[in-house]
């Protein structure tokens, strides 16, 4: 596990604009070293769905946009067909900088350690605080872990609309300030990534359509 190097340098504020300046000097962890830039969240902070996922992948570390690579392309597709407006929606991730190794002249895609999570969690809090989506929809392990706590199951759980009360008090993301979020609802669903390593993509896809349907009931 990589050494924290510092703690985070997330201002008090509801403000995204001064959220993603500060995140864009931080050193928390080891992974600035590498990555190209700091990939914040975006979309509008008052924003009535908001999805979290893992990590940013090579392309999203080049342009500094979250899901702008293949998956950002299919989770676009995606949110059409269930309903729901990719622009009217935030988008971020559990951790802000890119994790890869090296194949030849390829970047290839690691997943964060719990270290580089814990020490990018504050500033997925302080985006949480700041939208208070009215759903939010966690995409992948990883993001369930870091919202929902280790022992949620996305396999067991994907397609449900969850009360977020019910697992604040468990939360990583629940300090002594209390938990980012009120009466939010919470829907889980399969990476986009996960579905294009399908080896039934459109069974795959079908079903990621499906979980994203029931955030799309709460809302409407």
């Amino acid at each position: 596990m990589p050494d924290v190097i510092a703690p985070a340098p997330v201002p008090r504020t509801r403000s995204l604009s001064r959220l993603r300046t500060a995140a864009a000097h931080c050193q928390a962890c080891d992974l600035y070293r590498d990555a190209t830039q700091t990939v914040f969240g975006a979309g509008p902070r008052d924003a009535p769905l908001m999805l979290v996922g893992e990590t940013p992948g090579d392309i999203e570390d080049r342009e500094g946009r979250p899901f702008a690579g293949p998956a950002g392309r299919l989770l676009d597709r995606a949110l059409a067909e269930a309903g729901l407006d990719r622009d009217a929606a935030y988008v971020s991730n559990a951790v802000k900088h890119f994790k890869f190794h090296r194949e030849g002249k390829r970047r290839i895609h690691e997943k964060p350690d719990a270290g580089q999570i814990a020490a990018c969690r504050p500033w997925l809090r302080a985006e949480l605080a700041a939208v208070r989506p009215r759903v939010l929809v966690v995409l992948g392990a990883t993001a369930a872990a870091t919202i929902l706590g280790r022992s949620f199951r996305v396999t067991k759980q994907h397609g449900q609309a969850l009360e977020w009360a019910d697992f604040a008090p468990a939360s990583p993301l629940t300090t002594e300030d209390g938990p980012p979020l009120d009466d939010a609802v919470v829907v889980a669903t399969v990476h986009p990534s996960a579905v294009l390593r399908s080896r039934d993509r459109s069974a795959a896809y079908a079903g990621f359509v499906d979980d994203l349907r029931a955030a799309a009931a709460v809302l409407s």
